[in-house]
């Protein structure tokens, strides 16, 4: 087995995920699509499906400490910015055991007030084609489903809302 695609234990994490080379989905190249049989808050969403719109994709899990703090700015940016066109997909990516329920994920949402789209993704295949490494991680994606910015962990969130804004103006 290539070294790029043996298991790889992150920190304390309990499951195991595969280790991506490099970052697989960067800025100016065209976003992966979303692949998850189970959606929470929607029907399942494309990129094609939403050429058009600017997508704010967020990597999540609901146990991790970093992805709760974010959360207020993604909920508000979905408030603000979605009747300009502003698309959240928030991708939970369980990073723990427990955290591979549905149930749980569903109870989470509803108690914490996230309406956006949530696709499921226990077995990492949007992780794996975003070639993703991180919690929480911001992907902003135009109108025409290009990758135009990327935010790795906590903060930055002014600039954050500047890109989106910017990108809604867009033609």
């Amino acid at each position: 087995m290539p070294a790029s695609k043996r298991p790889l234990l992150i920190g304390t994490m309990v499951g195991l995920l595969l280790a991506a080379p490099q970052l697989q989905a960067a800025i100016g190249m065209k976003a992966p699509d979303f692949v998850a049989s189970v959606w929470i808050n929607s029907g399942p969403q494309s990129v094609a499906d939403l050429q058009g719109k600017v997508v704010l994709v967020e990597f999540w899990t609901f146990g991790c400490y970093n992805c709760r703090n974010v959360e207020p700015y993604v909920k508000a940016w979905h408030k603000k910015y979605a009747h300009q066109g502003l698309v959240v997909i928030g991708v939970h990516s369980p990073e723990f055991k427990y955290e591979h329920d549905v149930e749980k994920v569903k109870r989470y949402a509803d108690e914490h007030g996230i309406t956006y789209a949530i696709p499921i993704d226990n077995d990492f295949a949007i992780w794996n084609r975003y070639g993703n490494r991180y919690w929480p991680v911001l992907y902003l994606i135009d109108k025409q489903g290009v990758i135009r910015y990327v935010r790795v962990g906590e903060g930055g969130h002014q600039e954050t809302e500047r890109v989106i804004r910017s990108l809604l103006t867009e033609p």
